[in-house]
């Protein structure tokens, strides 16, 4: 099979010929180190050294978010939202400060906030230079969002979400459909340029449990998670939902939405990939558990292909499972256990898997010496 056609293959719980292996980011300094290249310093080299990558290792898929425009300011960077990012000590933006943090002013800001515009010229330019480069060879994944990431962003973090959620419902609401609005129609155009899945990144939970109780996940939250599903799916395109952390009761909540693919299943949260088999594999491709807070950092590459081997055999029966780490190619991770990673599922994934690493391998628990106190 063609590594599009493997990817689309698993997605849709079938049995491809090898099970595939993608990632939802891959950042600086592994990005170059793999290819032995210096770090990329410009975000059209960056651009260029991911296709590289890509090419290089063979993988079955590939990822990008839509373009936004950062102008640099005193705190760090602004973007089209007026959310400030603040680069950390590997060079990754993390949001520091929104623009509607004011919350005893939340309906006036809200009143008279303008979101960015969704069908801007330059919106999916980098998107379309990745189409152009993969259609038809290799699955083309788009980063995108429903409303609760960019709306805590917005709002100056989650505390503040939250406090909205509880004592402004209405303004909660009202601040979710405006970001819910802007980021489906820029799904619906990645789609339409020729995105093959999008993947939904907002995080719902750590490695503690979910960030809010029931009730308010399903006022707040689930809606725009079925949107965001309805609208993938009337266009003929595939759903990921990524979203860290131990689910509890997302995942049920989460499924019955009709999610076709859950990302990352987080051992260090205490998700069981072969459990979460046993129960859903029927219902929804399984992509990730590859450790990366532990494992694909401290570990040796003779560990990480004992794992991959280990997931394969729990996760992998009967098709339906795309491996990847348990997040992402953080700059923590060490290349060499990455390069591992994929090459590891290469020789061992294929199908039909070997009768005798199934036996072997599904009666190991590496995660549960690695977190004890979660297995």
């Amino acid at each position: 099979m063609r590594p599009r056609e493997r990817f689309l293959t698993a997605l849709k719980r079938g049995v491809p010929d090898r099970v595939p292996v993608w990632e939802l980011i891959i950042d600086e300094p592994v990005l170059s180190s793999v290819l032995h290249e210096r770090p990329a310093k410009t975000f059209e080299e960056k651009l260029e050294r991911y296709c590289e990558l890509i090419e290089f290792l063979d993988m079955d898929g590939v990822t990008w978010p839509e373009d936004q425009i950062l102008k640099q300011c005193p705190e760090g960077f602004v973007d089209e939202w007026g959310i400030i990012w603040k680069p950390n000590v590997s060079g990754i933006l993390y949001p520091v400060k929104g623009p509607l943090e004011n919350l005893d002013s939340i309906s006036e800001k809200l009143r008279n906030y303008s979101p960015p515009d969704p069908d801007a010229p330059h919106r999916l330019i980098s998107l379309e230079k990745i189409i152009d480069r993969f259609k038809d060879e290799r699955a083309i994944v788009f980063l995108g969002h429903e409303a609760f990431e960019f709306s805590h962003y917005l709002v100056g973090g989650m505390d503040n979400l939250f406090k909205l959620y509880y004592f402004k419902p209405d303004q909660a609401l009202q601040l979710a459909e405006m970001v819910s609005e802007y980021k489906l129609r820029v799904i619906e155009k990645a789609i339409k340029l020729g995105a093959d899945a999008v993947v939904c990144g907002d995080d719902y939970a750590d490695d503690k449990g979910p960030f809010v109780p029931p009730k308010q996940f399903d006022n707040f939250i689930l809606p725009y998670i079925r949107k965001a599903v309805n609208i993938v799916h009337r266009l003929g395109s595939f759903y990921i939902k990524h979203t860290d952390g131990k689910l509890d009761f997302m995942l049920d909540r989460m499924i019955n939405v009709g999610i076709d693919a859950l990302h990352p299943i987080e051992p260090a949260a205490g998700m069981n990939i072969g459990h979460i088999k046993r129960l859903y594999g029927d219902r929804i491709c399984l992509v990730g558990n590859i450790d990366c807070r532990r494992l694909l950092t401290e570990g040796m590459p003779d560990e990480v292909i004992e794992v991959v081997k280990e997931t394969i055999a729990k996760a992998a029966i009967n098709g339906g499972y795309i491996l990847s780490s348990s997040n992402s190619i953080h700059p923590g991770v060490k290349p060499e256990n990455f390069i591992a990673m994929v090459n590891a599922v290469k020789q061992y994934g294929k199908y039909p898997i070997d009768n005798a690493l199934i036996e072997e391998y599904s009666k190991r628990d590496y995660y549960k010496i690695l977190y004890p106190k979660l297995f």
